[in-house]
């Protein structure tokens, strides 16, 4: 950068390495990752050396379900409050992974967002290159974040579902994603429907006996199963409200009750088939390999990713199934950090 009279400014933070003949001065550079999704926006600033200096969280940023302007307004807060804790820095390259951000037309709507970011007089930072903005997926992020690099499998199982992979030559493979009312099988949403169906069903006498007639009327406070229409039709619940239900047949699972177990195996093996068809796509049995699961829905009481681990093992033996080792927004960091 340089001043009005012609003189360059070197804005980044510096710091003094060792080198064979003494010391050398070298400039720190920074990175913005960020993870946005339909509940909320993290972004993190990193430096080359995959330190974390800043972390700000604003609202939801999913374009799709609250709008550009909305998503905007969270991605800049979120940057805001992410700098206020390092001063004003000179980024190499910012990587955005966004829900919703799976098609060329949703890369559009996002990029007009990072154009008016660009012109946010609210972010005191000298912004990059276009070549060095990344905007994608944030099944890749979450693939990146949780398994620490770009070769693997994320399953991410939470409100909804999607399994994402990428072998090492950069092929990558999605299997659903397709949404609460085309996909999403083996999600929160979908269990809980598939739940409340069944104590329907069993109310009328279609199918077999179920706690969970008693279950969600204990869990809505209701008078009769009957009252479970006003709850799902007429209190404007969307699909988070009913995805918090789902607790109500993982715990009837756990309780014995052979509906509800068979509700969440279902679901499991759902997840199953669509990890395999990611394996298979990208041929990535030839060699060992992970599988990394993020979401709520792994952490349910009915050991779900016991059962989804014992039956990949079964399928490849060669697979590891692990715990995420970083965020999703560490993950956008290091895809950052790989553009400079």
């Amino acid at each position: 950068m340089r001043d009005a009279t012609g003189i360059i400014i070197f804005s980044e933070i510096f710091s003094w390495r060792h080198a064979p003949y003494g010391l050398l001065y070298t400039y720190m550079y920074y990175v913005l990752g960020i993870d946005g999704g339909g509940t909320k926006t993290l972004c993190l600033v990193m430096n080359e050396e995959k330190q974390i200096l800043g972390r700000g969280e604003a609202g939801a940023s999913n374009y799709q379900s609250i709008g550009a302007t909305a998503a905007l307004k969270s991605i800049e807060s979120a940057i805001k409050a992410a700098i206020e804790q390092t001063g004003k820095i000179q980024l190499k390259a910012i990587c955005l992974g966004l829900a919703g951000a799976g098609r060329s037309k949703d890369i559009e709507v996002i990029q007009g967002i990072v154009r008016d970011l660009q012109q946010s007089p609210n972010l005191p930072i000298e912004w990059i290159s276009p070549n060095n903005i990344i905007i994608c997926h944030d099944a890749l992020t979450a693939l990146v974040g949780g398994i620490g690099n770009d070769v693997g499998i994320v399953v991410a199982a939470g409100t909804g579902t999607i399994v994402f992979g990428r072998n090492q030559q950069g092929q990558t493979k999605r299997v659903g994603g397709w949404g609460y009312i085309l996909g999403d099988e083996g999600g929160a949403y979908n269990i809980a429907v598939a739940g409340m169906k069944a104590a329907m069903r069993a109310y009328d006498g279609r199918e077999l006996s179920t706690s969970l007639v008693e279950d969600f009327k204990k869990r809505l406070g209701l008078e009769s199963i009957e009252d479970l229409i006003e709850v799902v039709y007429r209190r404007g619940w969307g699909v988070r409200e009913i995805a918090s239900l789902a607790p109500v047949v993982d715990n009837a699972a756990v309780n014995g009750d052979d509906v509800a177990q068979r509700i969440i195996d279902e679901g499991v093996q759902e997840l199953v088939k669509a990890t395999i068809v990611v394996v298979k796509d990208l041929n990535l049995a030839n060699n060992g390999f992970e599988i990394v699961t993020v979401g709520s829905v792994w952490g349910a009481k009915s050991n779900t990713r016991e059962k989804f681990m014992e039956s990949i093992s079964a399928e490849f033996g060669n697979a590891r199934v692990i715990l995420p080792r970083y965020e999703p927004a560490y993950g956008a960091c290091l895809l950052a950090l790989k553009q400079v």
